[in-house]
């Protein structure tokens, strides 16, 4: 009877065990399975890193480029601009036009025949007051409606006799 007690217990055991088994073995499968996933993610996760790097090294190259060429085109811009400030400084430096403008063709800076003076260039009318040893009032009110903000380079103006 014993015998058939201990096999019976046996058969018991071992069935617990079959079943205890059967489950490890689904929990390892299914363990598996995720360990799969994580090794195939990794391999994605590696894959999009290396990816994100070339494009990286793209952009700063592509943005280096970029700013190179705008470098390029400051310092033509520059040159451009020096250019124009050279022929400026060479238009002041010249000798001024004569005036094509209603007096004749006669030079700037000078008393004219006709005992107007035309307007030379930098000319105020403190200047030519100073240069024909009179005031401003007196060679305003020899040109009345003369603006002396807007002298003009050959206008001409009269100037008050002594």
């Amino acid at each position: 009877m014993v015998g058939v007690i201990a096999g019976g217990l046996a058969l018991a055991l071992s069935i617990v065990a079959l079943v205890k088994l059967s489950t490890l073995n689904k929990t390892v499968t299914a363990q598996g399975e995720e360990v799969a996933k994580i090794a195939n993610l990794e391999s994605e996760v590696r894959s999009a890193s290396a990816k994100a790097e070339a494009d990286l090294k793209s952009f700063r190259a592509g943005l280096q480029s970029t700013f190179d060429q705008v470098g390029t085109e400051i310092g033509a811009i520059n040159a451009k601009i020096a250019k124009l400030e050279e022929a400026q400084k060479a238009r002041a430096a010249a000798p001024a036009p004569k005036s094509g403008g209603g007096g004749g063709g006669a030079a700037t800076g000078v008393l004219n025949a006709d005992g107007t003076y035309s307007v030379a260039p930098g000319d105020t009318l403190s200047r030519i007051a100073k240069k024909f040893n009179t005031r401003v009032d007196s060679i305003e009110a020899e040109n009345p409606g003369l603006d002396p903000a807007r002298l003009k380079v050959g206008q001409k103006i009269r100037i008050p006799k002594r």
